[in-house]
């Protein structure tokens, strides 16, 4: 592409690209993707974003196709990699000059040179570190910036490889401007700080930027480009400085305007300060034990004591928070129980850490945390009363404690007071002594720091375990306190019935579980939501093991409907997934006891499902609730397929795009259903065709795949296999080529149970998957649960479909060039070889069962192995036979005379209508219906009528005495 010619060209292409008629644009996209492969289309990009008389939205564009273009094709290795004379070109290009005037077209181009950065510097780019600290150095404001920019962009790129040779690269670049970066930092911050004692707001603004992008660069190159950082004297010495420089900004922020462009860089400069501290001690613990005590002492003062008044805000005592909480949790500064096994290191470590923390000092930061961190604020109450869902959401919110200042504060009592819990347990109970008994209504104070008080006993409840006798406490004061229905007691009501919450799983005594119960009802009937939505985010009756259905039945029918309500009346996405997710827990407890109260929840569900289109995560906890529901309601659970089969059908079909949220919970409601359906639909026939795509997937759902064909094939194996059977058969063809022994017994376990199912049709329809089986035997699979698989699936073949069997042994002999009779031998002596493969009785005795069936024999190769097929059917007698001790007779423990429906206890699930069937398919297999005892007998009675007695005692000769014996012992009274 010649430069003079295309740059016209790209231009007016580029400025079409940034028309807002569709009719425009698309062409020039679609030209200048062609022009990506282009030789020289970079030149020229470079030289349009650099022409800063050409539009601004155009140079834009420039630099972005200009960045792309580096992630695609800089490479060498790259399809249509750039030639390294036109990368020379352009990396010369990039640093020419630091002046674009546009800030967001400079962050871009700092961005794409740390990009080619990452690619070439320093082996092809030795010039871009030394060119840009030259830049940084000019007094022209601007390019000082740019260059500032790009240096930071750079060592932030090159701090983030993680191969070793580019840490030494990163380690020897950090060596050479270490120096340099912490003078240019000092520089800024003493010329930002003169220019605020001067009051000239105007130019500190210009040096905190320089300032905060310094820091960044020595931030980058501190944390990451030294091995033993303790032992660089300025690497110290600018951590020691941070302490320093932070107490002089916090006392800049009084005199700089609190809505400023200047006290917002301020305070991002404060919380870089701070993030510097936090990332040098989670990458260098033991590097920083030097600055352990520095930490604590700065922490803490600003945090809990007066002396952060008027200077600290939201954001800085959160990072404060964070310092102390990763300072106190440190697994590096905690000496193993043998100090013996304790590093040097972690004993200075946990010593300095241990004088800190005295009896005083932990006893103001408790105190500080609950009585002043912890009380709610008026905005908490204001939100609290026009918007109660939201407040529920934002207080029991999930990884916040980061970055929002409640969340945090109550994590690091957490982590203190588990730490020190010897020590501040008494100072928790006495503050609970102080507050038992009724508070004044009119003192607001009062209520919010017996809220505060509360809030810490339920955060520090598995510490106090031994402390606080609760269930007392529960009779004597805090059942009284859920009764109070005054309205400024509201948040003591929510406390306590989250306190209850944090204690139940804990300490409660089962007896009160009822009085309980009438208090959730109770708050449940007032629509006190945030006391509801409190008690339901921490206590769920799946997690608490102390719940008891009996129990919880009398109130059973109240409860859910008021839980419906609930459901119905809350709007927030989030809340609604968890009244749901509380509904579905009460469901899997109680079972098949909710089926009279559901009717309402199954009428709003489908409407609910309708309305959360664009809510994925709501589907989710509906279909979570089917899945309960489906169980709960058993074989009625087929009134719901108008509604559940199309949600089955969208969650498990992966053309559509909201599979990628609701597959793995679709196919577990798809198997529930299937379980509990009693009887197959067209409908339900229908949904399989999504099956075939899922196999193709391969992906950790297989496993529920399987299930759900097994349960089709249990459910109605004719009408089933009659449709779907080929494709099954193609998809296992398929799979078998490249899956993992445990995916492969699986393929294998369905061919079984489609036998089992249906012997004489199954063999045929599954053939072309037999052959493996067969050859799997003859070669002696060495994975001893798959040759297990293979011995059950050719033990339905040779017993239930003896003709398949034959036509089989003839394919198969003619396969391998082998004589059909050489063939049945070597299979019957692997056989017997690999018995002890097979560990379930029922496939043991399968095999016996199987391996007799050739019995009454003249085949000499049967009669030879003879002596194994005995051995075999002795094994399984010891296997199956239990001895009576009323006759002293022995029996067939698998046999089943008759179908009788277990009785499920309490503890356990009722039997699904699957569960139903294949006890119903039990009574028609050989396994349950024929004695091994009898069928042993009329074999060998018809091998001695065949041979004759002298024939018949020859071949009882080949066997073991011992063997003979206990086959004798086993066949008394024959």
């Amino acid at each position: 592409m010649d430069l003079n010619s295309a740059s016209t060209v790209v231009l007016q292409v580029l400025t079409q690209a940034t028309s807002q008629d569709t009719a425009v644009l698309k062409p020039a996209e679609e030209q200048l993707k062609q022009w990506e492969t282009q030789p020289g289309f970079y030149s020229v990009l470079l030289n349009i974003f650099t022409n800063h008389s050409l539009d601004v939205n155009v140079r834009w564009l420039a630099v972005l196709y200009f960045k792309n273009g580096i992630d695609r094709y800089w490479r060498r290795v790259a399809p249509h990699a750039l030639s390294e004379e036109e990368k020379t070109t352009l990396r010369a290009g990039l640093i020419t000059n630091f002046n674009e005037p546009v800030n967001q077209i400079a962050t871009q181009i700092s961005v794409l040179i740390a990009k080619v950065a990452r690619v070439d510097c320093p082996r092809q780019w030795p010039e871009l570190i030394p060119t840009l600290v030259e830049s940084v150095k000019v007094q022209d404001d601007l390019q000082q910036h740019r260059a500032l920019l790009t240096l930071y962009h750079v060592t932030k790129t090159l701090a983030s490889k993680r191969l070793a040779a580019d840490r030494k690269l990163f380690y020897d670049l950090t060596s050479s401007i270490y120096s340099f970066a912490c003078s240019l930092w000092n520089h800024h911050t003493d010329t930002f700080l003169q220019q605020i004692c001067t009051g000239d707001e105007a130019a500190a603004v210009n040096s905190l930027e320089r300032t905060l992008l310094s820091l960044k660069v020595l931030r980058k190159l501190t944390v990451n480009g030294f091995v033993e950082p303790h032992w660089n004297a300025e690497v110290m010495g600018f951590l020691h400085a941070v302490f320093e420089r932070l107490k002089q900004f916090l006392q800049c922020s009084r005199s700089i305007r609190a809505e400023s462009i200047c006290r917002d860089r301020l305070e991002k400069t404060i919380i870089l300060f701070t993030k510097v501290l936090l990332d040098f001690l989670d990458q260098h613990p033991f590097s920083f034990t030097a600055l352990i005590q520095r930490s604590l002492e700065f922490s803490v003062s600003y945090v809990f004591t007066e002396a952060g008044e008027g200077v600290v805000f939201e954001q800085f005592i959160v990072q404060c928070m964070n310092l102390i909480k990763m300072i106190v949790k440190n697994y590096a500064y905690k000496p193993s129980k043998n100090i013996e096994d304790s590093s040097p290191e972690t004993l200075e470590a946990h010593k300095i850490k241990t004088a800190f923390f005295t009896y005083p000092t932990l006893m103001e930061i408790c105190r500080r945390l609950v009585t002043h961190y912890f009380l709610l604020t008026k905005e908490e109450l204001t939100m609290w009363e026009e918007d109660p869902e939201s407040f529920t959401v934002e207080e029991t919110g999930g990884d916040s404690w980061k970055y929002s200042l409640r969340p945090c504060t109550e994590v690091l009592f957490i982590d203190i007071f588990h730490e020190y819990n010897q020590t501040l347990t008494p100072v928790l109970l006495e503050m609970v002594h102080s507050l038992q008994g009724p508070t004044n209504m009119e003192n607001t104070n009062a209520i919010l720091i017996k809220d505060a008080v509360y809030n810490a006993v339920g955060l520090a409840a598995y510490e106090l375990f031994d402390s606080v006798d609760f269930d007392q406490w529960f009779k004597n004061q805090l059942l009284a306190e859920l009764q109070v229905s005054h309205d400024s007691y509201k948040p003591i009501r929510r406390r306590v019935i989250w306190l209850i919450g944090q204690w139940i799983s804990v300490k409660f005594k089962s007896d009160l579980r009822p009085v309980l119960y009438e208090a959730i009802r109770n708050l449940l009937q007032d629509r006190d939501l945030v006391s509801v939505l409190f008690f339901l985010n921490v206590w769920l009756p799946v997690d608490d093991f102390e719940f008891r259905t009996d129990q919880f039945l009398p109130y059973l029918e109240s409860m859910f409907t008021l839980l419906f309500q609930l459901l119905q009346e809350v709007t927030q996405c989030d809340t609604k997934m968890h009244v749901l997710h509380v509904l579905s827990c009460v469901i899997e407890r109680v079972n098949m006891q909710i089926r009279p109260y559901v009717g309402c929840l199954v009428q709003y569900l489908p409407l609910l499902w309708k309305q959360s289109e664009e809510h994925n995560m709501l589907r989710c906890a509906i279909l979570t609730t089917l899945i309960h529901l489906v169980q709960g309601l058993g074989a009625d659970s087929k009134n719901l397929y108008p509604f559940l089969l199309p949600v089955i059908q969208l969650s498990t079909d992966v053309s559509q795009p909201p599979h990628v949220y609701l597959l793995e919970d679709g196919l577990e409601l798809w198997l529930v259903t299937l379980e509990n359906s009693p009887c197959l639909t067209p409908e339900l026939l229908r949904i399989f065709q999504n099956m075939s795509a899922l196999l193709e997937l391969s992906s950790e759902n297989l496993k529920n795949c399987f299930k759900i064909i097994n349960a089709y094939i249990f459910l109605s194996s004719s009408e089933f296999l009659q449709m779907y059977a080929a494709d099954l058969c193609r998809s296992f063809c398929e799979l078998l080529k490249d899956i993992t022994t445990e995916g492969q017994v699986q393929v294998l376990k369905v061919v079984e149970n489609v036998l089992k199912v249906n012997p004489v049709l199954g063999p045929q329809m599954f053939q072309p998957l037999l052959p493996s089986v067969f050859r799997g035997i003859i070669d002696g699979e060495r994975y001893p649960v798959v040759m297990s698989t293979y011995l059950g699936i050719m033990g339905r073949v040779l017993l239930q479909n003896a003709r398949f069997f034959s036509l089989l042994l003839s394919q198969m002999a003619c396969e391998l060039g082998q004589e059909l009779d050489q063939l049945l031998g070597n299979m019957i002596e692997m056989w017997v070889d690999r018995m002890d493969n097979i560990t379930q009785p029922e496939r043991r005795k399968l095999s016996a069962l199987a391996l007799l069936s050739l019995l009454p024999s003249l085949n000499s190769v049967i009669q030879d192995k003879f002596c194994g097929i005995i051995n075999i059917s002795v094994e399984g007698l010891h296997d199956v036979m239990t001895e009576d001790s009323e006759t002293g007779t022995y029996k067939d423990c698998m046999l089943m005379s008759h179908f009788e429906e277990p009785k499920a206890t309490e503890d356990e699930e009722p039997p699904t209508e699957q569960d139903k069937r294949k006890k119903m398919l039990a009574l028609k297999d050989p396994v349950h219906t024929v004695s091994l005892q009898q069928f042993i007998y009329e074999k060998l009675k018809a091998q001695q009528e065949l041979l004759g007695e002298q024939g018949f005692h020859a071949l009882m000769e080949t066997v073991d005495t011992e063997i003979v014996t206990q086959l004798q012992e086993f066949l008394q009274g024959f």
